[in-house]
């Protein structure tokens, strides 16, 4: 299920490594997340988020979650 906090969490936090570091996870490509979703998503929170931002992208759903980037949490 889409949480309100997921969602606002997927817009404005910052992928903390690799090729797309600094880039807000609705922001990653979904190219690379699939390659994630092959190899294994990162574990706790950032891999349950990573998850949901692919199902997110694939269903073309990132219209809900665009105009909560800058938002904040909470």
């Amino acid at each position: 299920m889409l949480e309100p906090e997921s969602l606002l969490k997927i817009a404005n936090t910052k992928m903390p490594f690799g090729k797309y570091a600094g880039r807000a996870l609705i922001d990653v490509p979904e190219e690379y997340l699939l390659w994630f979703a092959q190899k294994g998503f990162p574990r706790g929170e950032l891999g349950e988020l990573m998850n949901l931002v692919l199902v997110i992208k694939t269903e073309g759903l990132e219209g809900l979650v665009k105009p909560l980037k800058g938002k904040g949490v909470g």
